[in-house]
């Protein structure tokens, strides 16, 4: 049986926790305890609010992604899925569950009539970059602006 023919897709659960931060400490180089412990918290307690999936490969967690379920912000008319993290285990990257997690997201958001999905990716992560425009993303025409929030006005 192929790595890939043995790839299960499922809803993330509380007990993915662990498994959860430790992916992404190996892809990011830093462990998001807090940040995980919250998303997956409120993504399960808020299932018309969250997308959560996960890829399971030979029983282990090998991949996970987060998406949220946004109507009307930033003057957007429709619903949107907003990708917020996703994450696959170094060693089982490049054997489609990136694209078995989207899938997951993309078929989910359909069921609940959207049919759009947005993220964010850092300019200089080329390997993100190339994931997403790999799966057909397009540079989107708004732009993000931040300032410094400690700078009085």
């Amino acid at each position: 049986m192929s790595k890939e023919s043995s790839q299960v897709l499922r809803a993330l659960k509380p007990a993915d926790l662990e498994r959860v931060v430790e992916i992404d400490r190996q892809v990011s180089g830093r462990a998001r305890k807090k940040f995980f412990e919250k998303r997956l918290e409120a993504a399960l307690a808020d299932t018309g609010g969250f997308i959560a999936v996960a890829t399971v490969t030979g029983g282990t967690l090998t991949g996970f992604a987060i998406a949220r379920l946004q109507n009307g912000e930033f003057g957007i008319d429709r619903k949107i899925a907003v990708v917020d993290v996703i994450g696959v285990d170094p060693e089982n990257q490049k054997g489609g569950q990136g694209t078995l997690l989207l899938d997951g997201i993309t078929e989910r958001a359909k069921k609940l009539g959207i049919s759009e999905l947005r993220t964010q990716v850092g300019w200089h992560d080329r390997g993100m970059l190339q994931f997403f425009a790999s799966h057909d993303f397009l540079l989107a025409p708004s732009r993000v602006f931040e300032r410094d929030a400690s700078r009085t006005l």
